[in-house]
């Protein structure tokens, strides 16, 4: 495929009202291309009902294994979940927790399960898998993962990494925190590639959201529409509404506001990017 594809992808659809409200908007009126579904999200109906109603809006699984809710119950000692049906908060924690807690080894694959059964209850199209802070790519997920693809006919994936030395000039702040998760995703998208290239799962070339999460704004996406490969690079982003107050380091309404920037629509444009989904299909101008 010669050329420049762009996937734009808005993560947590389902978490809010206002992140839904953000999804539509995008999708109608801006670059929006695609959306990940958090199937166990307190917004999940109206998401899926929006879906419905905007049947071009590409939507895939939004895996959620730490900051939100289960999908079935999980009893016993240790649990993936507290009391309450809730993950751990801290990403390392459950990280962990996952990777040496062997009993938790059935309540993955049983939730793993849940959740993709939630999302083909809908009765939307699942156009592709990820994961809230992209667990997906935890060694033990995607063990799982691995074996439960061809199952629910999943065809494409995201595979998170991305450039550095190139996010580095887009942007120079959390200089610490990108380089130690560009080394860990680096290292974990090694291992999952050649899994995936094995059972011909498709992906991107790079995933721009991942080291400047949460800062995906329009001044950020028009310098790095600039540094876009040939291929397809996703672009995720976190739109809403409203900011979430649980979510303070997080510009929602700026990444809202970036989706639908008319700089941004005439610089993609220029530049001969084309925008599409991991199906393949192209957004046409005006076809949201």
């Amino acid at each position: 495929m010669s050329g420049k594809y762009l996937i734009i992808n808005a993560d947590d659809f389902g978490f809010s009202t206002g992140v839904n409200q953000a999804v539509v908007k995008g999708w109608q009126d801006g670059i929006l291309t695609s959306a990940s579904l958090m199937v166990t999200g307190a917004a999940c109906e109206e998401a899926v009902e929006l879906a419905r109603q905007h049947p071009g809006l590409q939507v895939g699984l939004h895996l959620t294994l730490v900051q939100g809710r289960s999908a079935v119950e999980h009893g016993g000692f240790p649990s993936l979940t507290d009391r309450e049906g809730n993950f751990p908060h801290d990403p390392l924690l459950a990280g962990m927790r996952m990777f040496f807690l062997k009993p938790l080894y059935r309540q993955l694959c049983s939730e793993i399960k849940a959740q993709l059964d939630k999302f083909v209850a809908t009765g939307l199209a699942l156009s592709h898998i990820d994961g809230h802070l992209n667990i997906h790519m935890h060694p033990t997920v995607f063990a799982i993962l691995c074996q439960l693809l061809p199952q629910y006919g999943i065809s494409t994936f995201r595979l998170s990494r991305e450039r550095l030395g190139t996010e580095l000039r887009l942007s120079a702040g959390r200089f610490a925190g990108k380089v130690a998760e560009a080394v860990i995703f680096k290292s974990l998208a090694g291992r999952c590639r050649p899994e995936l290239q094995r059972r011909r799962i498709g992906f991107a070339a790079e995933v721009k959201g991942l080291l400047n999460s949460g800062s995906m704004t329009e001044e950020y996406l028009l310098r790095a529409l600039d540094t876009l490969q040939e291929g397809i690079t996703e672009i995720y982003l976190h739109p809403a509404a409203a900011d979430n107050p649980l979510l303070p380091d997080y510009r929602q309404t700026a990444e809202l506001a970036a989706l639908l920037s008319r700089k941004v629509q005439e610089k993609i444009s220029s530049l001969g990017i084309i925008l599409c989904n991991y199906r393949g299909d192209v957004k046409m101008k005006g076809a949201g």
